[in-house]
């Protein structure tokens, strides 16, 4: 597995780990909330990108700086007239990329890679990152669904990512485990089986 960039080491380690409050703030801000794990994904291109020209001085700020920016854009859409969705898409003669055996092959792998993080964490952080990744739920109905306080739900979400992120992209350490962070042994359990 190949080992991880240092940009992506960086957003691993200053992006990441405020997710649970930026969804918060998109959802605060935004009227359907079906659309905060998108407007989350967008936030994140738009870091990422920024980031590849050059790291900004304080990580968490550029995040909800980028978030917000991103919300003042999607408003000022909103307000503009759009286009007639009525007339023939066919004509508009579209050719559709097709996915070459190259990206399926990646992305099988990337599944495997995913799936055998997803298998490596403990049962407490799988439930958590499935309740708010895989069904979407709150911070709040997944701590009340799981009967653990939001604070303890947030670190499994911060610790879990990570170790899922780790997984798919490549850790480059081989004596790490899932729910670990930086090289350190997983002493408490949280998130990974011992």
């Amino acid at each position: 597995m190949a080992e991880l960039s240092p940009l992506d080491r960086w957003f691993a380690a200053e992006i990441l780990p405020h997710e649970a409050a930026l969804q918060r703030f998109l959802g605060r801000a935004c009227h359907n909330r079906s659309d905060v794990p998108d407007l989350c994904q967008e936030v994140y291109v738009r870091v990422y990108e920024s980031a590849q020209r050059a790291l900004p001085a304080s990580a968490k700020s550029f995040l909800f700086a980028t978030a917000r920016n991103l919300l003042i854009d999607r408003r000022r859409r909103e307000r503009i007239v759009s286009i007639d969705y009525t007339q023939d898409l066919d004509a508009l003669n579209v050719l559709i990329d097709e996915i070459s055996p190259e990206q399926r092959l990646s992305a099988r792998q990337e599944l495997r890679r995913l799936s055998y993080a997803l298998d490596q964490l403990s049962d407490n952080c799988r439930a958590v990152i499935w309740l708010r990744r895989v069904e979407g739920l709150s911070q709040r109905e997944a701590s009340e669904r799981l009967g653990m306080n939001e604070g303890a739900l947030e670190g499994y979400v911060s610790r879990g990512v990570r170790a899922l992120a780790k997984a798919v992209f490549g850790a480059g350490e081989s004596n790490t485990r899932p729910g670990t962070e930086g090289g350190e042994k997983d002493t408490d359990g949280e998130c990974s089986h011992g």
